[in-house]
């Protein structure tokens, strides 16, 4: 007979209630704005005393902070889930595809990750890491591709995230500048010499 390890079923609760906190602080902040999202708000949506809520989150920030992780996290998903093809120019093309829908599906979730909307807010060296751990991702993804110096990085994200922010401002919901990620591929692939597999035999 399998013995199976006794269940910690009060970690299990606690982080099932950390997870609920977290998940109705980001419908406050999708419905309303990250700045609506408040302590007292999120115990009155989920039905629990203020007090009983700072047991697990001791200030607004730490919510912010826990958000910001989470969004990392599910960056890194994302990314995860792709199977990029050999062709460095589709390859860049499908990355980039999928970091500009998943940062335009959600405007809340890519102002927290990426724009300085909460002025009081800065995340903790362990949410900053989750950060960092996805740019370190990029910075793989590009690699693969053959871009590897930091001016070439700093450049693709520079334009790619104009492009989300362009859409987002001016076209949420839409394809305006999504229609456009095929061209900004062949425009970043021309000056910085990635050529198209094949193409130099």
């Amino acid at each position: 007979m399998t013995v199976l390890p006794n269940r910690d079923r009060r970690a299990e609760r606690r982080e099932a209630t950390r997870r609920e906190i977290v998940d109705t602080a980001w419908d406050i902040a999708r419905s309303e704005g990250l700045a609506a999202v408040t302590l007292r708000e999120i115990a009155n949506r989920i039905g629990m005393r203020p007090p009983s809520l700072y047991t697990h989150f001791e200030s607004k920030n730490a919510v912010f902070d826990a958000m910001f992780t989470d969004a990392y996290t599910q960056l890194g998903e994302a990314f995860a889930a792709m199977s990029l093809p050999d062709d460095p120019r589709a390859a860049l093309l499908m990355s980039t595809e999928v970091y500009f829908d998943f940062a335009t599906a959600d405007a809340a979730r890519y102002q927290l990750m990426n724009q300085p909307a909460l002025p009081d807010f800065q995340p903790s060296e362990t949410a900053y890491a989750a950060s960092l751990s996805q740019y370190e991702r990029l910075r793989s993804i590009m690699a693969t591709v053959g871009v590897t110096s930091q001016e070439d990085l700093d450049l693709w994200t520079g334009v790619t995230s104009g492009f989300v922010n362009q859409q987002l401002a001016n076209d949420p919901g839409g394809n305006r500048w999504r229609d456009q990620l095929p061209r900004l591929v062949d425009l970043f692939c021309h000056a910085v010499g990635i050529e198209p597999r094949g193409a130099e035999e």
